[in-house]
């Protein structure tokens, strides 16, 4: 069910009317959702919103509902194709996992196989951002180019030159800048493969010192500039009006304390405080943890002044 950082309505009913569409039974008791998955077989699932969460679910239920089901307007994220492939390699039987209908055929059981997920992207473009916003040149290993098409065109347009090193299935994206930041006409979040919505503070965090304005529209969750206010703590011009950010370049950001709202903004926070002038603290870094794996000992290898320390629950940066 949805979850995770409070960006925004992330209602359950998108979720409950598809598994209902399966013939499963759902209550709502005192907060509560009860599903009776006694009677449950295939059937047709339209989305309203290519949900990844609701997908997914979907598909999880399905491979073992009797019959037949075919989801329409499904999510295309990587993450949704990949979780079909892990149930294929488990006995599963889907088709058109990575398209907009997907379809499945409901077995009796499935079985334990050993599978490598795929690499995480959102990390891989957190990495090319700091690249970005710092200058100079980073190799970020091990990652898929394909799932970063629209990120690395729009990154593309800020001067950075993007080329990629093909390994296997795998690759290496190689990311350089020597001159100074260009400001984006517009950026647009959407559904992939359009512009991630998971990338959107990073890379306002980058527009912050191009040479002109940009405009950042967020069209997924409708309270996601949580970090504009920290970002503008540390000297950044950013204004927003309803789900549009106009960010107006600026010559250098300050030190500063800053508190991480979630865990993209905590993101955008650390990687601005590469750059800035002075000592940034991010507060509430707990929020890093649950996306990105030793950050700051990867940063640290690539030459960042960069450590994590405890302070006292009471302090705060107000």
């Amino acid at each position: 069910m949805p979850g995770g950082c409070a960006i925004g309505a992330r209602p359950v009913n998108i979720h409950l009317k598809s598994l209902e569409c399966l013939g499963v039974n759902i209550t709502v008791e005192h907060g509560y959702v009860i599903a009776d998955a006694s009677q449950m077989r295939g059937g047709l699932v339209n989305l309203e919103f290519p949900s990844v969460g609701a997908t997914e679910n979907v598909i999880c239920a399905a491979v073992l509902a009797r019959g037949e089901t075919c989801i329409e307007n499904a999510a295309r994220e990587p993450e949704v194709a990949d979780l079909a492939d892990f149930l294929i390699a488990g006995g599963a039987c889907i088709e058109g996992h990575g398209t907009s209908t997907i379809r499945i055929q409901g077995v009796e059981r499935l079985r334990t196989e050993a599978y490598s997920v795929i690499p995480d992207r959102i990390e891989a473009g957190t990495y090319l951002a700091a690249g970005a916003l710092c200058g100079g040149a980073i190799r970020v290993c091990g990652c898929r180019a394909r799932d970063l098409t629209a990120f690395l065109a729009d990154l593309r347009l800020t001067g950075c030159e993007i080329s990629v090193e093909s390994d296997g299935n795998l690759d290496n994206i190689i990311l350089k800048r020597s001159s100074p930041i260009q400001p984006v006409t517009e950026i647009v979040t959407l559904p992939y493969p359009g512009f991630p919505t998971d990338l959107q503070a990073q890379m306002m965090a980058v527009l912050c010192l191009a040479e002109g304005t940009s405009i950042v529209r967020e069209t997924i969750f409708e309270n996601r500039f949580m970090h504009v206010s920290e970002l503008n703590r540390m000297g950044a011009d950013i204004s927003i009006n309803g789900n549009t950010a106009i960010v107006r370049g600026v010559k250098h950001l300050s030190g500063s304390p800053v508190m991480a709202s979630d865990l993209r903004a905590s993101a955008a926070l650390v990687i601005s405080g590469l750059v800035a002038q002075g000592t940034t603290e991010v507060l509430r870094v707990y929020h890093l943890d649950r996306g990105y794996e030793r950050i700051e000992e990867k940063l640290a290898g690539l030459g960042a002044r960069i450590s994590r320390v405890k302070i006292h629950p009471s302090s705060t940066v107000r």
